[in-house]
């Protein structure tokens, strides 16, 4: 990617490693992350992954950077409604956008347009921009009201990952799942990563 610059929001879904092995993989491949974490993704995180992410967003940024060894302002983390943060604005945002993983409440209100926080506002831009959304739900199973809200973001051109991974690459752990899905989010972003084998090929 020519800008090495994104947004990245955790929200209240189930599958908090997906967005930890996401976050750990932009750190090293150098990209600069504005990170919208929800409250909801907080008690997942602390649920799912035992780990306690300060409210504070200054603290949340400090202890960030030493968790995931990035660089001094490599990862970005705005309050809940800092509304002058780059992702508000169209003007100054990052062209790219990953939603990972999606919660159904999230998923629904980007799809009205409500931008009632910062998660919503700035996908709202990355859509009317016409920039890359990419959006990580997991859920089970799918309401028809989920399932026609996938369908209307994906009319807009926004593209619709479900945390699905696949098998044929001889999954061994939990964490070989976790990369799968993380492989196939970095391919639509547009990231080289060697995180799985390929279909066809053998090793990763």
């Amino acid at each position: 990617m020519k800008n090495k610059e994104i947004t990245l929001a955790i929200t209240g879904a189930s599958g908090a490693p997906y967005a930890l092995c996401l976050l750990e993989q932009l750190v090293k491949k150098e990209f600069t992350v504005h990170l919208l974490v929800s409250s909801a993704a907080k008690v997942v995180l602390a649920t799912e992954v035992d780990e306690q992410w300060p409210s504070n967003p200054e603290k949340a940024q400090s202890f960030l950077q030493e968790r995931f060894n990035a660089k001094p302002e490599q990862i970005v983390v705005p309050g809940k409604n800092d509304w002058f943060s780059p992702v508000a604005s169209g003007s100054a945002a990052p062209k790219t956008m990953v939603v990972c993983p999606c919660s159904m409440g999230t998923l629904a209100s980007i799809a009205m347009g409500l931008s009632d926080n910062l998660i919503e506002r700035a996908a709202d831009v990355v859509i009317k921009e016409k920039g890359k959304l990419i959006m990580v739900p997991r859920e089970m199973p799918f309401s028809a009201i989920h399932l026609e809200n996938m369908l209307k973001l994906a009319k807009l051109g926004v593209d619709i990952l479900p945390a699905n991974p696949g098998f044929y690459h001889k999954p061994e752990t939990i964490q070989d799942l976790v990369e799968h899905v993380t492989a196939r989010i970095l391919d639509h972003i547009g990231i080289d990563n060697d995180l799985v084998a390929r279909w066809g090929y053998s090793g990763k």
